[in-house]
């Protein structure tokens, strides 16, 4: 689910016949729950909605999921590929990095 930016899970507990989820891609726990779709669909947006006020009451910037910034870790020798390819090709090891995250990306849609 998708609403103000923010990205929304979906799961659904057999034991409870509930469907619950939290919002995905920020540090802060904004979670939601509702018996049918619609109720689920609704929490989301009310929890959404409850996050931004409580931001703004307070002065503070609300977090953005998926700012386009993020730490990966990977095997010396392979940062060490990377990092010497990107040098060899003209370009940055970000850009490397975010060309290979896109192929990827895309080979697996």
């Amino acid at each position: 689910m998708h609403y103000e930016g923010y990205w929304g899970s979906v799961e659904f507990s057999e034991q409870d016949a509930l469907f619950f989820g939290k919002v995905m891609g920020v540090r802060s726990l904004i979670s939601y729950e509702g018996t049918t779709a619609k109720a689920l669909v609704a929490n989301f947006h009310g929890a959404v909605d409850d996050y931004l006020d409580l931001r703004e009451q307070r002065n503070e910037t609300p977090e953005k999921a998926y700012r386009g910034s993020f730490n990966v870790r990977v095997s010396p020798e392979l940062h060490e590929q990377a990092a010497l390819y990107a040098n060899a090709s003209g370009t940055s090891l970000n850009q490397v990095v975010e060309r290979a995250l896109a192929q990827y990306v895309r080979d697996k849609s």
